[in-house]
């Protein structure tokens, strides 16, 4: 059986929980028809470039996995009938990936919550400041 990966966004408006019932939901009619899920990960909610029916945000979710044609044509059919679902892209790869997508790669490497750049060991001590003068420019 040929291996897929899709991504699909789902609407600001869903929760976290709803956003991963879809993808529940999605993994069943691939495993209805024989498919099997190798990698399913949840990306958050993040920036959409561009407007898409008025969302500026999307829940993305990424899913690789083996399955028979049939069973990706028919999630990709309920997919298009979701009003949840904003967009969708399903690629056929030579493999399944073994590590980590890029994206949960890049959240794993920052630091803090807000993105911690940690020790900015580029910039060195910064010294006495200069004293001013009176006369204001030197």
């Amino acid at each position: 059986m040929p291996n897929y990966e899709t991504v699909l966004i789902a609407r600001q408006d869903v929760s976290a929980t709803q956003a991963e019932t879809l993808a529940d939901q999605f993994q069943g009619y691939l495993t209805a028809e024989g498919g099997e899920v190798a990698r399913r990960e949840y990306w958050g909610l993040r920036n959409l470039a561009y407007r898409i029916k008025k969302n500026r945000k999307g829940h993305y979710i990424l899913l690789n996995y083996t399955a028979p044609a049939s069973a990706v044509q028919e999630m990709e059919r309920n997919m298009r009938l979701s009003d949840d679902v904003l967009r969708y892209m399903t690629v056929r790869t030579e493999e399944l990936p073994s590590d980590a997508s890029v994206v949960m790669q890049r959240k794993d490497e920052r630091g803090g919550p807000r993105g911690d750049r940690g020790d900015r060991g580029d910039r060195g001590p910064r010294g006495p400041r200069p004293e001013k003068t009176e006369g204001g420019a030197e």
